[in-house]
């Protein structure tokens, strides 16, 4: 990239740095940036600022919050004796999105991977075994991913939660497997949760 000045070889390899993101989108990304009106750089910098300065990690359910307890934790309409396990704080969003849902949630931040070294440890299990304790809670719905390590952590989670005597179910199918539930459409995902199965 010698044919770029500095700042702009810089912030193309910046942008490369984003999931998805190949060298011609972090050109045209950066083309972009340097064409529009000088606001819409500076807006761009205090949005990317605001957001690690601002967000945190909700204290119960671990999905990223401006205020701990969450939105949803905190909201005393919702179902209080289910629980949502997902993968992913966008997992979250796309479930929201059906509307067919009004329970908590909890967020494993990933799922196990033994080859690529990700353990039991590794995710929020502990947390969820300790939110179960109260009893008051009387499902817990596993909607992980339809992918191996999905499949993996789900059977993990019921084999566990199973001893407690909390009813335990996973997302029916009708979810294409191998893809994610942020790339689900919602009637696909409204189906599949109101279809839901319990785990032996």
């Amino acid at each position: 990239m010698k044919h770029f000045s500095g700042p702009v070889t810089r912030l193309i390899e910046e942008f490369a740095k984003l999931p998805g993101i190949g060298p011609k989108s972090a050109q045209r990304l950066a083309y972009y940036i340097l064409n529009a009106p000088p606001q819409v750089a500076h807006d761009l910098a205090d949005a990317i600022t605001e957001v690690r300065d601002t967000i945190k990690t909700c204290s119960i359910c671990s999905n990223i919050t401006d205020e701990d307890p969450c939105a949803i934790c905190s909201d005393e309409n919702r179902n209080q004796h289910e629980i949502c396990v997902v993968e992913h704080p966008r997992d979250v969003v796309a479930i929201e999105k059906t509307e067919k849902y009004n329970g908590l949630y909890h967020i494993l931040d990933g799922a196990l991977a033994p080859m690529e070294g990700v353990g039991a440890e590794d995710l929020n299990i502990k947390s969820l075994l300790k939110r179960l304790e109260s009893q008051l809670v009387k499902e817990v719905i596993i909607a992980t991913n339809p992918s191996v390590e999905g499949d993996t952590t789900a059977m993990y989670l019921s084999r566990l939660l199973k001893p407690l005597g909390v009813k335990t179910s996973r997302l029916a199918h009708g979810l294409p497997v191998g893809a994610d539930l942020e790339y689900t459409d919602q009637y696909t995902l409204s189906k599949a949760l109101q279809g839901r199965l319990e785990m032996d």
